[in-house]
């Protein structure tokens, strides 16, 4: 282990009373304890929401005057004792759910790797779905106790900043995230200097920097190409997310897999399970195999060892969304690398050959699929999906024979449940429940809160909905640059009263953000009854250099600003995890309409039902598992069609349908004496009470563990005794 390894910075002068927050700030274990977050608020809201929470900047820019405060505030140092014995208890507990059910596999570490990580808006190195899918399993490893280390990338300008002009059209706009503003801290060496590595690219070797974020107990290893001695060009490597650019895109999946093995060599770490989720990391398994083989064993004897230790998990449902790399980039890339695994150039792209209809390609998904042995899916849709799309390296087995299976995607439960209503699940579940969160016994007490109590944090979230949204768009307005018009589009006359959903995620075409917009005249119709007022609420971002999504973007901006609809169409820009928290938590109804079977999982609405939000989806991804007929509502049929137009059709017509007759009338039926909607609270039950426990992230980690790691870690105990 490299000295230093994990010790983050102290330099904010604090008093020695409340000096501990400076490590609180480095441990990501405040953003899924809202009570810990108060430490900071509770010394200055203001500041707090001015630098987007983030703690880090938040005691570099609090004034002492506000600090000595506190410290005279036996209320406070009361709170901030309680939380840190809470903190202590935490991290140094040795008595966790995985040491306890498995104390014979404790020592066995899990390497999981990721293109991106959504931990909080604060660290912008996530772009959508997948990254916030990765934050959430690194926290549920770290609440499990899991022995887990992530590997991703340090972005140093993240994802791009969204506006929307005028016009509806979408700007990107990019700015650098300084390290001493983040959460984030350096690995240092034996020297302690900076600890690097250094990989190969065509002509030139590139340094890359390690950095570590603290996910609560499981360090998160990030990558960074911005290195002095690096030239210009290889700086930016590790600028953004998802480039175009074919040499760029290759470039950063060398680094991510290939020094992403070699960080964790250099760190000391000794993985025995290697998770790749999706194919960006798969050159990870050839690094693999050329260590066996620097240690004198053969190419099969190496790649068998790998194999039995990989596992990967594939996310996209369309082919176009799978890496794939043209062969003229591998032997520009790897005709060095091949002959180090004792491979020719044949054998070595037969690893990851895919034929399509213009030629060969070497298909990063095709290479992790072949590597490993632990391979899933992420619902039960999408595993049907994809034994058909990769059936073909297979050929001698039937269509439901393909050795990929699937485990449903869940959510980090206290990531994204509202404060009030984990104190009222705290009242009427046990005070202990978030241990069991994947225990459906413990979710059957849901029918025991009171309607009265359940209705009245559900409106207060509503309220902090659209204030939260009158506030950031006074914000934008005070900024200037806007038109009027943008100003209703944003919200402004939203009211807390009305029947709200909501649409947020990211636009692409197969989403069909504009499913609901088909008939417009018969939407407005709906949303503008007078006494049953109906508000849609549409957020999201599309890949910058994608211009079908960004058209799908000004179509939907375009209706929005239609007066007609009287400020209840609204479209808010800059879509992040604060946002998101904001819209799951605090809207009525959750709308999701992919055109089947296109959504691989999707994990948005798990979020939205924990927190009593319906459901209003396509039978597609998770939903097709979750819906039972009474928590929530379908649109379309549970069958697939030959004919996407006819699938537009009849899935809008349901859609209008099923909003007009059910869903407007069941919410503003006549209420009960004491001004509950009864039906509509049944239906919220029921969804809290189904779909909490079945789509927890505890859950979907407990089923990788028995079927994905637990199985590779007792086949490296095997491999071990045979050594010996």
């Amino acid at each position: 282990m490299l000295n230093n390894r994990a010790q983050p910075p102290n330099n904010f002068s604090l008093p020695r009373r409340v000096d501990r927050l400076a490590e609180l700030a480095y441990n990501l274990w405040w953003t899924w304890n809202p009570e810990a977050q108060r430490l900071f608020s509770r010394i200055d809201t203001e500041l707090w929401e001015r630098v987007n929470h983030n703690p880090v900047l938040f005691l570099r820019q609090v004034e002492r005057a506000r600090l000595n405060a506190v410290m005279n505030n036996r209320y406070y140092l009361e709170f901030y004792d309680r939380i840190f014995r809470a903190f202590d208890q935490y991290i140094e507990a040795t008595d966790t759910w995985f040491s306890r059910t498995h104390p014979e596999l404790v020592n066995n570490l899990i390497a999981y790797f990721s293109m991106e990580f959504g931990l909080h808006e604060t660290l912008p190195i996530y772009a959508g779905g997948l990254g916030v899918l990765s934050g959430d399993h690194a926290k549920e490893a770290s609440d499990l106790g899991l022995p887990l280390v992530a590997v991703g990338f340090f972005y140093t300008e993240g994802y791009f900043s969204q506006r929307i002009t005028e016009d509806g059209w979408q700007e990107a706009h990019y700015d650098l995230h300084p390290f001493d503003e983040l959460p984030v801290f350096p690995l240092l060496d034996e020297q302690s200097k900076p600890a690097q590595v250094t990989v190969e690219l065509p002509g030139r070797e590139v340094i890359v920097r390690l950095w570590q974020i603290q996910v609560g107990r499981v360090p998160l290893i990030l990558l960074d190409a911005n290195v002095d001695d690096n030239p210009v060009h290889d700086r930016a490597l590790t600028a953004r997310l998802y480039s175009s650019d074919p040499d760029l895109r290759i470039s950063q999946e060398i680094l991510l897999g290939i020094g992403g093995v070699r960080a964790l060599r250099r760190l000391g770490y000794k993985p025995v399970v290697w998770h790749m989720n999706e194919g960006h990391s798969a050159f990870l398994t050839l690094e693999r195999i050329r260590e066996y083989l620097e240690s004198g064993e053969t190419f099969q004897q190496a790649a068998e060892r790998v194999y039995a230790s990989n596992v990967f998990t594939t996310h996209t449902p369309v082919p176009a969304g799978n890496d794939e790399f043209n062969l003229w980039l591998i032997d520009k890339y790897f005709a060095n690398y091949w002959p180090k695994l004792g491979l020719t150039r044949d054998q070595f792209i037969d690893l990851a050959r895919h034929t399509v209809s213009w030629g060969d390609t070497f298909s990063m998904p095709a290479l992790a699929l072949r590597l490993s042995e632990g391979r899933n899916a992420v619902s039960e849709l999408h595993g049907k999906v994809a034994r058909r799309m990769w059936r073909h390296l297979w050929p001698d087995r039937a269509v439901e024979d393909v050795p990929i299976t699937h485990i449903t995607n869940g959510v980090h439960t206290g990531t994204w449940l509202a404060r009030r209503l984990i104190n009222l699940y705290d009242r009427y579940l046990g005070a202990d429940w978030m241990e069991h969160v994947d225990d459906p016994d413990i979710w059957e007490l849901v029918n025991t809160i009171p309607d009265e109590q359940l209705w009245t944090v559900r409106l207060h979230l509503k309220r902090k909905l659209t204030a939260y949204i009158r506030e950031r768009t006074r914000q934008r307005w005070l900024r200037g640059g806007w038109y009027p018009s943008q100003v209703v589009a944003s919200g402004v006359l939203l009211s807390p009263y009305a029947l709200t959903i909501g649409f947020a995620r990211r636009f692409a075409p197969y989403k069909r953000a504009n499913l609901v917009l088909s008939d417009l005249n018969r939407l407005l119709k709906i949303v503008n009854v007078p006494d049953k007022p109906v508000q849609i609420i549409f957020a999201g971002k599309s890949h910058p250099d994608h211009e079908g999504g960004k058209m799908l973007i000004q179509e939907v901006y375009r209706a929005v600003k239609r007066s007609e609809n009287g400020g209840r169409l609204v479209f808010l820009e800059e879509y992040d995890m604060n946002l998101a928290r904001y819209l799951v938590q605090g809207v009525d109804v959750w709308l999701n309409t992919p055109r089947r079977p296109n959504e691989a999982s999707g994990t948005s609405g798990q979020k939205a039902a924990l927190n009593g939000v319906l459901n209003f989806s396509v039978l597609d991804g998770w939903w097709r598992e979750g819906y039972n007929g009474q928590n929530g509502w379908a649109i379309g049929k549970d069958i697939d069609y030959s004919n996407s137009d006819q699938q537009d059709a009849e899935d809008a017509q349901n859609l209008y349908d099923t909003l007009e007759k059910e869903i407007v009338p069941l919410y503003y039926q006549l209420r009960s004496s004491d001004g509950l909607p009864e039906e509509w609270i049944s239906r919220v039950k029921e969804s809290i009470r189904t779909i909490g426990p079945q789509f927890s992230m505890r859950r979907m980690l407990r089923e990788y563990l028995d079927r994905m790691y637990i199985p590779a870690m007792q086949a490296a105990q095997a491999e071990q005794v045979e050594e010996q």
